[in-house]
């Protein structure tokens, strides 16, 4: 799947890598600084969650075959279960049962919850030929140590994981905007 090079789609696909992630370390920034059932920091993260997915669909157009197949399928679960949790806290915040102590039904935020650091490592796989290899690399840590930062909720290292999150998806936008319209998908790396 590809955008047309400078096209609006193309355009809004590459702000996103910037959006998404800015929005995501401001959410986390507050729960930081407020605590992990902030409402204000829950409506940052929905949001940041919903850019994610438009950080998705970047990823998946510069990839190919069954990685952007494998990708997409799981960044979609992923991005819901962001979502998920971040109207989770805002139930939270509100006095309503925490779906992550529920159990039956409340039980399916944790697997779809996961997924999204799981998008992470697959977004690293597919990039691998197609980005620097310290983006690659920052996106694969990333992957790994999100749901440590997140499950256990320590804050400093969520805030350093999407600090790092949006340097290696701003570099991206910043070459990415910087291509003639002719070369606006990365050049692949031999092997």
């Amino acid at each position: 799947m590809r955008s047309l090079p400078g096209s609006p789609i193309d355009r809004l696909l590459t702000a996103s890598l910037l959006l998404g992630p800015v929005l995501y370390l401001v959410a986390d920034a507050l729960y930081a600084t407020r605590g992990w059932d902030d409402p204000a920091a829950a409506v940052v993260h929905v949001l940041g969650a919903v850019g994610y997915a438009f950080v998705l669909l970047r990823v998946v157009t510069w990839s190919s075959g069954v990685t952007a197949a494998v990708l997409l399928a799981v960044g979609v679960l992923g991005v819901a279960g962001n979502v998920a949790y971040g109207f989770n806290t805002i139930h939270v915040s509100l006095g309503d049962t925490d779906l992550v102590d529920a159990t039956g039904a409340a039980a399916l935020i944790k697997p779809l919850g996961l997924c999204f650091p799981l998008t992470l490592l697959l977004a690293a796989f597919a990039l691998r030929h197609v980005q620097p290899l310290w983006v690659v690399a920052v996106l694969a840590v990333a992957g790994m140590a999100w749901p440590v930062a997140h499950i256990a909720n320590v804050a400093w290292l969520a805030v350093l994981v999407n600090a790092a999150l949006v340097g290696a998806f701003g570099a991206m936008a910043w070459a990415a905007t910087r291509r003639t319209p002719a070369a606006a998908h990365p050049v692949t790396r031999p092997a």
